[in-house]
């Protein structure tokens, strides 16, 4: 089950292992209270420290990843729910939507080629061969720069036809969508609703609700070139995830919100620094959206109720369909 916590506390204790002082750190969380979240942080401290102190290896304190916390909830701001929906700020002050069973994916385009693509065995191939032809028509050192020549022409070849076979293809979305289309065609019985983000795709899945610890989804991300990183938050955190606003360096907002990490407590959400960020940061967000709806793929006929209303809220708070810039 999806836990977003709505109350967090971190507790600090401080011991003596083999001679030397420690510190361990773990948070807690609740829906209940303060009170309740600083009661679980204190005996997850004191669970990790006993754990220490009798040979366990354990991080003195969370170990943090992009998503957040490895193997906690996540910790941020919640700014609405909607049901079983929960709509949260990030560390970078971007909404976010989380769903427990809606099934969202990224995909991020690969990088255009560049720099040096030729393998290392041709271009000491190449090299060698310059540098011998070069010594015997005229001399050593003229040799080692034909030498040098020789591997930079070559590896201007390869850039090129590696730049025209992406072109042909459609470039880097071609190819991300010719994947969302091959998988459609292996499940023709699954419909896909598929966005445009800033650096590459939204699929959206519209004929059924998932568990993300299904197992048929690592060969769903997989098919589609999803995150790696997006899949295991997908698994540890007990959710689905999309950005409904934009990054705030897309538009022109140079300094970072404050705190800048994800609030948790009543006090950083409320701090009059944060909420000058987030008003200026909505002001300079107007006129952007954080994907576009792009197409369908599948069995378009069907939907379901939930995907539907997720599918609503999500096209509605990232506007998905007002044909504006990206950010």
């Amino acid at each position: 089950m999806m836990i977003v916590p709505a109350y967090w506390a971190e507790a600090r204790l401080q011991a003596r292992f083999r001679g030397r002082p420690m510190v361990v750190r773990r948070f807690g969380w609740s829906d209940e209270g303060p009170a309740q979240a600083q009661a679980h942080a204190d005996a997850r401290a004191h669970e990790a420290l006993n754990a220490i102190i009798a040979g366990q290896v354990l991080p003195r304190r969370e170990v943090r990843s992009n998503y957040g916390v490895e193997g906690v909830p996540i910790r941020e701001q919640i700014v609405q729910r909607d049901g079983d929906v929960i709509i949260t700020r990030n560390s970078y002050g971007a909404l976010c939507l989380n769903s427990p069973d809606v099934l969202f994916a990224d995909i991020d385009h690969a990088q255009p080629p560049a720099g040096c693509v030729i393998p290392a065995i041709v271009a000491a191939l190449v090299l060698l061969a310059g540098a011998v032809i070069g010594t015997v028509l005229w001399h050593w050192l003229m040799g080692l720069v034909l030498g040098v020549a020789a591997v930079l022409l070559v590896n201007a070849a390869l850039l090129m036809r590696r730049k025209q076979r992406l072109a042909a293809a459609g470039g880097a979305e071609g190819l991300a969508l010719k994947r969302v289309d091959a998988f459609s065609e292996q499940h023709p019985d699954w419909h896909l609703r598929v966005y445009r983000t800033p650096a590459g795709l939204r699929v959206l899945a519209m004929h059924a609700t998932f568990s993300p610890e299904d197992e048929q989804l690592q060969s769903f991300f997989k098919a589609l070139g999803t995150d790696t990183l997006y899949a295991r938050m997908c698994r540890l955190q007990h959710c689905f995830r999309a950005r409904l606003t934009p990054k705030p360096w897309r538009v022109g907002l140079r300094y970072r919100i404050r705190p800048p990490v994800a609030a948790w407590s009543a006090e950083q959400a409320n701090n009059p620094d944060r909420l000058a960020w987030i008003a200026d940061y909505e002001k300079k967000s107007a006129g952007f959206a954080a994907c576009a709806y792009l197409r369908s793929f599948g069995d378009t006929t069907r939907v379901h109720a939930k995907a539907e209303h997720v599918r609503d809220l999500h096209d509605r708070l990232s506007r998905a369909q007002d044909r504006l810039p990206l950010a």
